[in-house]
């Protein structure tokens, strides 16, 4: 551990050039009484660390010295992969992992390159996590992640209406708006769990070997798609005006968005277009046509046309 704090400090010195104690306690989270030891005791071994003093001073390496030891480690090579996500990789556990390759990054870099870093940082930033949702990473994420990364068969209990056990394969994690899904493979079926719903995760001492062709980003999307279509089962018939036509891309699916404007007749002399838009529920539609007032008429079925007009109805009463 402290030899590769030490390492650290050298590669914070070479990659930024002169940092306080406070900083550099700071970045490698520590005191800057141990800052102090560390210093002297690099410089004991040889390494040229300079202390300049005065209102501008701090830590300094001499003479254009560069340290060779940039190596990652196998946990830093992976990190290097969610270096562009230091949110939700901390969350993962993976934190320090992902400084440290940073660090080792910045320090491999020519001097004209070092800034790089920090003018993306300046410019950029994935805020994953959706609105109105905990921010607070369920309680074992960080024992999935390590599963996953070691090929680690897990003993996995998981609620539902009521809690179940399942032997699991951990293929992957995935963060969708906020909300974590784990991947994984019950006997021959791939499956996805809420992790917020996974109340213990046991390892079982075996590991699995994994299926060379399993793509993440594509068994994702796929199954992402499957889940929204699979949630309309329902279709009703409207009447769209040009603004309505535009607009239904802020209230359904983009799915059914694509099936409505793809079965959209043509435009009828006062520009507004027949469809048919698949829905998850009756309920549900209702909520969408409301938002779209009076540019959206409904056809079919006659139970909700009649539950709109009466919306209508009671609206226009509030206004007269």
């Amino acid at each position: 551990m402290r030899a590769a704090r030490l390492i650290n400090l050298v590669l914070l010195l070479q990659a930024r050039g002169t940092l306080t104690a406070a900083e550099l306690a700071a970045e490698l989270e520590v005191s800057e009484r141990t800052v102090y030891r560390d210093v002297l005791e690099l410089s004991a071994a040889g390494v040229p660390v300079y202390a300049e003093q005065g209102r501008a001073g701090g830590y300094r390496l001499v003479g254009g010295y560069h340290t060779r030891l940039t190596g990652l480690s196998r946990a830093e090579a992976e990190a290097l992969f969610l270096a562009g996500l230091p949110g939700p990789a901390g969350d993962m556990g993976l934190g320090e992992p992902v400084r440290a390759v940073r660090r080792k990054v910045l320090a491999a870099l020519p001097p004209g390159l070092r800034e790089a870093s920090e003018r993306a940082g300046q410019r950029f930033h994935l805020d994953a996590p959706g609105w109105f949702t905990d921010a607070s990473p369920p309680p074992l994420l960080a024992a999935l992640t390590r599963a996953a990364w070691q090929d680690e068969v897990l003993t996995l209990r998981y609620r539902r209406d009521e809690e179940v056990t399942r032997t699991v394969e951990p293929y992957g994690l995935v963060l969708k708006n906020g909300v974590w899904y784990l991947v994984g493979k019950v006997g021959a079926d791939l499956r996805s769990y809420r992790v917020d719903r996974v109340t213990a995760a046991e390892p079982t001492g075996e590991t699995f070997e994994r299926d060379p062709a399993f793509d993440l980003p594509s068994f994702w999307a796929a199954r992402a798609a499957e889940f929204v279509r699979q949630m309309l089962r329902d279709t009703i018939t409207v009447r769209l005006s040009p603004y309505g036509l535009r607009a239904l891309r802020h209230v359904a699916e983009p799915v059914a968005v694509q099936e409505a404007t793809a079965a959209a007749g043509e435009p009828g002399p006062d520009g507004w277009v027949r469809t048919r838009l698949p829905v998850e529920s009756l309920d549900v539609a209702y909520s969408y046509l409301l938002r779209l007032g009076p540019d959206a008429e409904v056809v079919e079925p006659p139970e909700l046309r009649a539950r709109l007009a009466e919306a209508a109805a009671r609206t226009a009463a509030l206004y007269r």
